[in-house]
């Protein structure tokens, strides 16, 4: 995977992360993240609970070893590398933070619209 698509796919995994962990837990704490890949690093700080925290982990961990190229989704992958369990809370957050992620920006438009007429 090239790096402009594993950085897109780190923004992505970090804002579904923040807004599932914000909603549905408490205690979050900043940390921040070193994340390196083929010959950059990114930096990445924020904040999530415990268990957040490690599923990010986990989650960067898969990222950074998935063998495709180009790297599919990974619900159509065929070699899944997510343990089932992981994949199970994976999908939850994503379907979770998808859907609010959608709402908001189908909000913005709305009143987008309004404001030029």
């Amino acid at each position: 995977m090239t790096t402009d698509k594993f950085k897109s796919e780190i923004e992505t995994l970090t804002k579904f992360f923040q807004i599932y962990c914000h909603d549905k837990h408490q205690n979050q704490y900043e940390k921040e993240y070193i994340i390196p890949y083929k010959d950059i690093k990114i930096t990445k700080t924020i904040s999530l609970c415990e268990d957040c925290h490690e599923m990010l982990k986990y989650s960067i961990l898969r990222l950074q070893e998935c063998p495709h190229d180009p790297k599919p989704r990974c619900r159509n992958c065929d070699e899944p590398c997510y343990e089932k369990s992981k994949y199970k809370q994976m999908a939850k957050m994503m379907r979770y933070s998808g859907m609010k992620l959608g709402l908001t920006k189908a909000a913005k438009r709305i009143k987008k619209i309004f404001k030029s007429s």
